[in-house]
């Protein structure tokens, strides 16, 4: 199958491109802002283009069956929203001209029902737009993806380790279904190889709902084994948020700022159709953790720092 990654520097993306590469049936190819910059592996097929530029990415998308469309401006300066909406529409437009047959596009979990936070509301608009155009799309929606390199796993991290005494406000409650990012990987791939899963949208998350306050003391205990006390306030606002967790993390505020106003929102999964469909265990909360804070082990009777056996990786007995 011939297959564009696109936001293939990208913590997922990455990822992505690793596994597809692995399955030697795929042909793929990646658009990046700058090829000189980006290293691929070997037997990739590298575009320079840039989405928000009509005319510079197009030949990216000759001959392509899939599309993953990975591509998210949430930290860069200025309207993050807007800059999703041009580069949906710009994409969305030159797929069709293509001819490409899917896009696959992983956007975030939330009750429409809701009233999203802006970064969760755009999400649904690149959804709405990608959907405009010829290609079926295929949409998987996770929450906070635990994994090296995740913004919002970076944000939880840094929480619980850095502060022995938090002062937060009410959405240290709210409850989450966090997802290890190996798991999103083998979605991604499960979708690519199931064309009955073209145009339509699934919840993807792993076993465990937890609120904030659970993962922030869980990741603490996994790593120092000291959780910090959190003290949750009614008056922090979501702006007054961001600002203190810019003080205390080095996650830039262009990005901070919209994870914090989403959290707010419950994004746990309701429909688990597609769990139905793929054929392996998702990953416990705590493994998903230790795996990216370096400590699991290929050892299956390692201990941990905290003193928890470490199950042993997807696959090894």
């Amino acid at each position: 199958m011939r297959v564009l990654v696109t936001g293939a520097t990208g913590f997922v993306g990455q990822r992505l491109v690793a596994a597809l590469r692995a399955e030697t049936t795929h042909d793929v190819t990646v658009l990046v802002r700058d090829a000189e910059s980006y290293e691929p592996p070997d037997g990739i097929t590298v575009v320079e283009g840039d989405v928000l530029e009509p005319g510079s990415f197009e030949d990216a998308l000759s001959d392509v069956d899939v599309a993953y469309y990975l591509i998210h401006a949430m930290g860069a300066s200025g309207d993050f929203a807007d800059r999703d909406r041009r580069g949906a529409r710009n994409f969305e437009r030159a797929a069709s001209d293509a001819g490409t047959g899917r896009v696959i596009y992983l956007s975030g979990l939330g009750n429409d029902a809701d009233t999203l936070s802006s970064h969760l509301a755009s999400r649904r608009e690149v959804e709405s737009i990608l959907r405009e155009g010829t290609a079926d799309v295929t949409v998987l929606r996770a929450a906070v993806i635990i994994g090296d390199g995740s913004a919002s796993f970076r944000l939880v991290r840094q929480l619980a380790t850095r502060l022995p005494v938090m002062i937060t406000p009410r959405w240290v409650d709210t409850d989450c279904q966090p997802i290890a990012i190996d798991d999103v990987i083998a979605y991604c791939l499960a979708v690519l190889e199931r064309p009955a899963t073209a145009g339509e949208t699934y919840e993807i998350g792993g076993p465990d709902v937890l609120t904030y306050r659970e993962m922030l003391l869980e990741t603490a205990e996994i790593e120092t084994g000291r959780p910090p006390l959190i003290v949750p306030v009614p008056v922090l606002s979501p702006r007054l948020s961001a600002h203190w967790v810019g003080l205390v993390t080095d996650v830039p505020r262009e990005v901070a700022s919209p994870l914090i106003e989403g959290v707010r929102n419950r994004v746990v999964v309701t429909d688990d159709r597609l769990e139905g469909l793929v054929d392996f265990e998702p990953i416990p909360f705590d493994v998903a953790v230790r795996r990216a804070v370096g400590l699991a082990s290929d050892d299956p009777d390692a201990v941990d720092r905290a003193g928890a056996t470490v199950p042993p990786k997807r696959g090894e007995k």
